[in-house]
């Protein structure tokens, strides 16, 4: 958990009374008595162990404070019993609530000096309507050491109480310092909140100038050698594959291939100090700070264009701040991190009205409806459980396969219309009469288009409807000369008769009505599955002529039969010419 509170109020100084280290790490600091940069230290209270985060209290370290706060789930807000509320006191309490810290424990220091009443009455005055409204309170005094066993005991409770993390969770560590240790190389220190951590991880570094793959050399949480960390813990990550120079507080660790990164995200407004806010302002998010400009959508959503891209995820929680006026303006839950262009006239309008129905919680339902299709891993990445979405690399909405089953049965028949003798469209211009981003979609779409089909590489219509009259015709007489002889295949001068030269063949076969063996020998369709079922009648082992006489064809029709059900698995041939049928879900018998 993270300390806030003014500068001076006594931080630091609850910190080591409970842990009795030294947070503050550097002789500046502790010259001055204040704290600069963040300071860490960790202490056994139970059966467990609570790491704090020590923050600096002073307006010129804002920055460095929300690094520190920002990915912690419990805060100690501490106001001197002698001074009271102050302003750094009321900065931070913005903070926490814009971040969306519900978990922590008012502490009254200093309460040797003066009675503590007045300011506790006075700190619930300033957290009433806030997430913090009614966390418990303790008065201490590290000085003559009065109330810290209770403190000690509140702590220990508030850490309880607190959701277990998920141990399952996509990394995202956030640097807040690196350093380099002799003999080891380059370190880097955060607070991970969720997920594991391995020694050998293979790792992204994001940051500012792009994203790297690093190695985890080794860890340490709590100042101890580690083979694997689980969050929410304080770790030290040795990385390899990474100079100290190429690091900065604000760069992150990520599981590879999970995350998305963005430049440009829609936001809901929390607590915000002025209905108009500035254009430009900074965002903080873990422990980094990007400069953003402000585009207004909606009553409370706007458009955040970040000056380089981060790793964020529907629901995330940040702090919008006026650094010129060193002020949190606003809070923000992020709704979107892929949101759609805003380039017509009316769009920006349109987007707000859309982001008001959004609350930040992951919906999958409504994302995939939103997004019509989408990869899977790409909404997995955004922060959206897929579960129960389909197993496919892409994901179809119902509402969208239904209207691009109607485009692409509207382009099937325009097509039939216009060349009537090259019936069906081939799968890729299927693909682009639908608008579908990729042609395995096309399958999908399919079940919501009764009459069509996807054979042999093109979309067809499956009856003979979308077919020529004059090829309807021939089609029936040719059904009628095979009812009664099903493999006596029409010879040269019977399918002329019928007006059913090559490119009247090709259209049924590719409508699905007619299996070609080969050049100018057709059967009906299936005739293949019923060879089969007739041909498994006979003595195991059969040649050509028992299956000629079995089937009541020639030698022409019943050669290329054999060999078709023999490329699809279900004969198989000895060298002696010998065929054997094969045993369904298994070999041919011996």
């Amino acid at each position: 958990m993270a300390t806030a509170g003014h500068v001076d109020h006594g931080k630091s100084t609850l910190v080591r009374a409970l842990t009795g280290m030294e947070p503050d790490r550097f002789a500046e600091e502790r010259r001055r008595g204040m704290t600069i940069d963040l300071g860490f230290a960790w202490t056994r209270l139970g059966a467990g162990t609570v790491a704090f985060v020590d923050v600096p209290g002073h307006e010129r370290f804002v920055t460095t404070m929300l690094a520190g706060v920002g990915p912690v789930p419990a805060v100690l807000l501490v106001v001197a019993a002698d001074e009271g509320w102050m302003p750094q006191s009321a900065e931070h309490l913005d903070a926490l609530v814009a971040l969306g810290v519900r978990d922590g424990l008012l502490v009254i220091t200093r309460s040797d000096l003066l009675e503590p009443d007045l300011a506790l009455d006075d700190a619930r005055t300033h957290l009433r309507g806030t997430p913090l409204d009614g966390i418990p309170a303790v008065s201490v005094s590290a000085r003559t050491g009065a109330g810290m066993d209770e403190l000690r005991t509140a702590i220990g409770a508030l850490a309880d109480r607190l959701p277990a993390p998920d141990d399952g969770a996509d990394v995202r560590l956030w640097v807040d310092r690196a350093f380099t240790v002799r003999g080891a190389g380059t370190v880097v220190t955060g607070t991970l909140p969720a997920g594991r951590l391995r020694v050998d991880d293979e790792l992204e570094l994001a940051g500012a100038d792009g994203t790297r793959r690093v190695t985890v050399r080794g860890l340490q949480s709590l100042g101890e050698p580690v083979g694997d960390a689980g969050g929410v813990s304080r770790v030290a990550v040795n990385l390899r594959g990474v100079p100290r120079e190429a690091l900065t507080r604000g760069d992150v660790l990520l599981t590879p291939g999970a995350w998305l990164t963005s430049d440009t995200v829609d936001v809901r407004l929390h607590h915000a100090h002025d209905d108009d806010l500035p254009r430009e302002l900074s965002l903080h998010v873990g422990s980094v700070a990007v400069p953003v400009r402000v585009r207004p959508l909606g009553a409370d959503t706007v458009r955040l264009r970040l000056r380089h891209p981060l790793p964020l995820r529907v629901g995330d929680r940040a702090v919008l701040r006026d650094p010129g006026r060193r002020r949190v303006r606003a809070g923000v839950t992020v709704l979107d991190v892929r949101p759609p262009d805003l380039r017509r006239r009316g769009s920006a309008a349109a987007r707000g009205v859309e982001l008001a129905g959004m609350d930040g919680r992951p919906d999958p339902v409504a994302e995939l409806r939103r997004r019509g299709t989408v990869r899977r891993a790409e909404l997995a990445a955004m922060g959206v459980p897929v579960d129960g979405l389909g197993t496919g690399p892409w994901l179809l909405d119902p509402e969208r396969a239904a209207t691009a089953a109607r485009d692409l049965a509207a382009a099937v028949d325009a097509h039939d219309r216009a060349d009537p003798l090259d019936p069906g469209l081939p799968t890729e211009a299927a693909r682009r009469a639908a608008g579908l981003p990729d042609a395995r979609l096309v399958d999908d779409v399919l079940p919501h288009a009764p009459g069509l089909a996807h054979r042999d590489g093109r979309v067809v219509r499956t009856a003979a409807a979308g077919l020529t009259p004059a090829v309807v015709t021939a089609l029936e007489a040719l059904r009628s000369d095979l009812a009664a002889a099903p493999f006596a295949a029409p010879d040269a001068a019977r399918l002329a008769e019928l007006g059913l030269g090559p490119r009247e063949l090709a259209s049924l076969v590719r409508a699905g009505e007619l299996l070609r063996l080969a050049d100018g020998v057709v059967l009906l369709a299936g005739a293949d599955d019923r060879a089969a079922e007739s041909l498994a009648g006979l003595p195991d082992g059969f040649t050509v002529s028992d299956a000629r006489q079995a089937l009541g064809t020639s030698r022409r029709v019943a050669v290329p039969l054999l060999e078709l059900l023999a490329r699809s698995g279900r004969t198989t041939r000895s060298p002696d010419g010998v065929h054997r049928l094969r045993v369904p879900g298994g070999s041919a018998p011996p």
